[in-house]
């Protein structure tokens, strides 16, 4: 007797949320998912200002790997690389459970969260590029893509 009661409510509450857990393919295109693992998060491509190549501007350009484990991942001979071939190649580095590490472009000192590249030019192309990951075994981890349409970064996952 009570699941009669009861499924009058039920449907109706259905019915009222249908709606708002509709998702159009419009929009579950375009909104960036939150993936588990080890993976790229968010790329700053194209540095604010000028490009001129000064040290601040090439750490302007960097790539956060966001480890969206629960455990600590040993990244040594992981790799980044770009369309072009440029690698950015990890030395001993542990990245903790559901940490990031930013990978800047330009020079600098090497702390916890964060490496320099340790180049004088710049890595990623401001028209389209795409920046992969590679685990020391080669394999390929996570990719992603831009173009110019774009706005001078992009939020990877």
């Amino acid at each position: 007797m009570r699941m009669r009661a009861a499924a009058p409510s039920v449907l109706a509450a259905l019915a009222l949320a249908a709606p708002l857990l509709a998702i159009s393919p419009a929009s579950a295109a375009t909104a960036p998912t939150h993936q588990g693992g080890l993976h790229l998060g968010y790329i700053q491509y194209d540095s604010p200002g000028s490009d001129n190549r000064s040290n601040r501007s090439l750490n302007a350009e960097w790539v956060n790997i966001h480890n969206g484990t629960r455990s600590a991942i040993q990244l040594k001979g992981y790799k980044l690389k770009d369309n072009t071939g440029y690698t950015y190649t990890f030395g001993s580095y542990r990245i903790g459970a559901g940490k990031t590490v930013k990978v800047r472009t330009g020079k600098g000192t090497d702390a916890s969260g964060v490496r320099y590249w340790g180049r004088g030019s710049y890595v990623w192309n401001n028209t389209s590029d795409k920046a992969r990951l590679f685990k020391s075994s080669g394999s390929l981890l996570d990719s992603c893509a831009w173009t110019t349409s774009d706005p001078g970064y992009k939020r990877c996952h």
